[in-house]
């Protein structure tokens, strides 16, 4: 299940998430969102736990707490929407008996 972590301290690393989540289950992938150009955290990240029962266990128990000095929100990911491609145009075919109508 992945989760969404957000209001995080700027002091947040993605190893002091992994250890927060750990306490609900197998924690396979943390991270924390970093700016590019200022090379600091944007306040949230994502948790990827092993279990859906854990991940929801963990979104209960952890949403609205404290961590780090910062009351934290978690809820579930919002799964990325790939970019869809406008569709081309259908060609319209015609049959013999429309071309001869015209």
């Amino acid at each position: 299940m992945n989760i969404f972590v957000t209001r995080l301290s700027q002091a947040t690393t993605a190893d002091s998430l992994r250890t927060l989540f750990s306490a609900y289950g197998t924690v396979t992938a943390t991270r924390v969102i970093i700016d590019k150009r200022t090379g600091q955290s944007k306040c949230f990240g994502f948790v990827e736990m092993e279990s859906d029962e854990d991940g929801e266990n963990a979104i209960e128990t952890l949403n609205e707490q404290e961590f780090q000095g910062r009351r934290i929100v978690v809820k579930p990911a919002n799964p990325r929407e790939e970019p869809v491609a406008p569709e081309a145009p259908a060609e319209t075919e015609t049959t013999e008996t429309e071309e001869e109508e015209e």
